[in-house]
């Protein structure tokens, strides 16, 4: 039996359909070698049937059997018989005992929407992007946070203060608008924002309000005009901070900017996703006040950090009755800036949320998704996590069918992809680790380097398959693939090795000694592997920088690395030209030593992508006829990455009894394609 013949997955090839309703019949099919004594079976939990034969070409045969299904998950894999030897393949690959965590799953009625399957994202912290209107930037000692007054940065290059939450570069939504025309060129197909609502933090992951953008971001077009305090002394007196972000002509202004940033990004076919930060707010929310922003104000409640007569105050968890200025509340992880949201003793809070799901994908709104921040942790229970995020999938799919649904989570997501809550998430384990190890040795956050793991192709490979199978198809090809983003070091400061943050370091080695080859090679990687590929903004200009803060740099424009750029538009073009690389199915081919190789396949396309990535020429041999790929057809290169640039010329190879042999300069990269004659 030719074991590496054998192949099945969720893609459109072997499953139609691939996202099959309620009972739904399923055609499945399985490629084998061309081996006449052999046997082929449908396992399900009910039985095992045999399957057809219906298709040959010269290199496979194709088996078909159909599946009838229910309103229920069906679990199936298959059987391999020879006479000799029987074997299980199912997600893990040929097996003597199928696993029941790896077995194929398909969810009837679960659907991600069609647009997000191969998408390529770009990630903006929307103060660092593009200062668009100057007339709305946070001032010096407008306000306080954190014990000390806000600076404004006169300076769009200097490197952020290693504890710089409260200063401003002034980047906001009329400068996102302003460099839409830039992200189309690029190739981009979505944009997704870090947050944007009324916060008192450049990086706003502790919301003030979640009806109303930033004015900061938005419009100011009410201002205090008279001469405020320099140094006030708490914000009950920041009055000029009070005005813009409590007065709603402010606060109806910026909405109607962001209905205006949608319309021109969707005239782009540019698709809009906003960062949802429900686990927590602020502790400058309205609905607690702790800092005596809205205090006084018309049209608001006292809140509940103020008074237990306040409607918010089962808003959050308070452990003791201390009334005036509780601060006994729970907060995230401790901190008090970053109140926890107590949804078990509110069910006004959880329905207000839901609704706040339902607004910004809704008219006049018209986004087009959320990013989930820390969604794991909502709630005070793991059976209360899954009942909120259920409601909230029915809630924004109802009003918005085609909004995406993508959380941010660390480990294994499997719990909550089964379909009726989330449709993907940041795809750190599945793709940011493996890959960052693999390429750089470095830890996702710059803070370990590990030998044992640079260039080690055989961990890669494992990583990538045991964390890829806890995926359903449908929320693979839509996952998250960054190789930076707002809360790690950029990758292409991992590239030289600088372990350690910016703190001991300082902002100039972030920058020193790196290499843009490993980049290149990350980003064909990016670029050709299941999920979203999302570029964090400035990736693509040669940006560098530790973990936060030092990652959240402006981006350079003016000082762009123009190259890079070039080579992200060719790239991202290659990528959006072929469905191959974005639905396509995926096998690993080779290895060896900062080698790896695999294929991208669907229908009569088909690739071989090859890294080397090590300091020194790699001859090597690529078992291309896994893919699909005769002897008789030719392979020819689309794109090539080297240390010193990249190549779209084209080069034409030819297999020898299935084996692909070309030669591979120090860090580099290829995509290969069959050519169709």
């Amino acid at each position: 039996m030719n074991q590496l013949a054998i192949f099945s997955d969720g893609t459109q090839e072997y499953r139609r359909p691939c996202e099959p309703e309620p009972f739904d019949t399923v055609t499945l099919r399985i490629r084998t070698a061309l081996e006449k004594a052999i046997k082929v079976s449908l396992v399900t939990a009910l039985d095992a049937r045999p399957m057809k034969l219906v298709l040959q070409d010269n290199l496979f045969a194709y088996y078909e059997a159909e599946l009838q299904l229910t309103d229920q998950p069906t679990a199936y894999c298959f059987l391999i018989e020879d006479g000799a030897e029987s074997w299980y393949y199912n997600r893990e690959g040929l097996v003597r005992t199928p696993g029941a965590d790896y077995m194929f799953v398909i969810t009837p009625g679960f659907h991600t929407p069609d647009w997000t399957k191969g998408a390529v994202m770009y990630q903006i912290f929307v103060d660092r992007f593009f200062n668009g209107d100057t007339s709305n930037d946070v001032e010096d000692h407008e306000y306080i946070y954190l014990g000390e007054g806000t600076s404004k940065v006169k300076d769009w290059y200097k490197y952020p203060d290693a504890v710089g939450i409260r200063e401003f570069y002034g980047g906001d939504l009329s400068g996102v608008i302003k460099k839409l025309d830039y992200l189309k060129d690029l190739g981009i197909q979505a944009i997704y924002l870090n947050p944007i609502f009324v916060s008192p933090s450049n990086h706003k992951y502790d919301t003030q309000d979640y009806d109303y953008i930033d004015p900061h971001f938005g419009s100011i077009v009410e201002d205090l005009q008279e001469e405020q305090e320099n140094y006030v002394k708490n914000n009950a007196l920041a009055l000029k901070y009070k005005k813009r972000v409590t007065n709603l002509v402010n606060l109806k202004a910026g909405n109607e900017l962001f209905i205006q940033l949608v319309e021109e990004a969707h005239k782009r076919d540019i698709k809009v996703i906003l960062d949802g930060v429900f686990n927590h707010c602020g502790s400058f929310h309205k609905w607690l006040d702790r800092e005596s922003v809205y205090e006084g104000e018309e049209g608001y409640e006292i809140g509940a950090y103020k008074s237990d007569k306040s409607p918010y105050k089962d808003y959050f968890l308070f452990q003791k009755s201390s009334w005036p200025e509780n601060d006994s509340y729970e907060g995230w992880w401790g901190y008090e800036t970053l109140p926890k949201l107590h949804y078990e003793g509110s069910k006004e809070l959880y329905d207000y949320i839901l609704k706040i799901g339902q607004k910004w994908v809704s008219p006049p709104y018209n986004c087009d998704g959320w990013r989930l921040d820390v969604a794991a942790d909502l709630g005070f229970s793991r059976e209360f996590n899954h009942t909120f995020w259920k409601d909230f999938r029915k809630s924004v799919k109802a009003a918005n069918p085609e909004a995406v649904i993508l959380a941010e989570h660390y480990g294994n997501p499997k719990e909550w992809l089964t379909g009726d809550e989330w449709d993907t998430v940041m795809n750190y384990d599945a793709f940011m680790e493996p890959l960052t190890w693999f390429l750089t040795g470095m830890e996702k956050h710059s803070d370990e380097y590990r030998k044992d793991l640079h260039n080690n192709s055989d961990a890669f490979f494992e990583a990538m398959k045991q964390n890829m199978v806890q995926f359903q198809t449908t929320s693979l090809f839509t996952a998250m693939n960054e190789l930076s983003n707002h809360d790690h070091s950029r990758f292409l400061t991992r590239t030289n090795h600088a372990v350690g943050r910016v703190e001991s370091l300082g902002s100039e080695r972030a920058e020193a000694g790196v290499n843009k080859g490993i980049l290149k090679e990350a980003v064909t990687v990016q670029m050709t592997w299941p999920g979203a590929p999302t570029i964090y903004y400035g990736d693509e200009a040669g940006l560098c920088g530790f973990t936060d803060p030092d990652n959240r740099r402006t981006y350079p424009w003016g000082r762009e690395d123009q190259d890079l750029i070039e080579f992200h538009r060719e790239i991202i073009k290659l990528h959006n030209n072929y469905k191959a690389l974005r639905t396509g199915s995926l096998l690993f081919l080779d290895k060896a030593f900062g080698f790896i190789s695999y294929g991208r396949f669907a229908a009569n396309d088909k690739f071989i992508v090859a890294i080397n990535n090590n300091a020194y020429e790699l001859i090597a041999e690529i078992r291309a006829w896994i893919v699909g790929i005769r002897d008789d057809e030719a392979v020819s290169t689309l794109l090539s990455t080297t240390e010193v640039g990249y190549t779209l010329s084209s080069v034409i190879y030819y297999t020898e009894d299935g084996i692909l042999r070309i030669s591979l300069p120090p860090y580099s990269s290829v995509i290969l394609k069959n050519v169709i004659i």
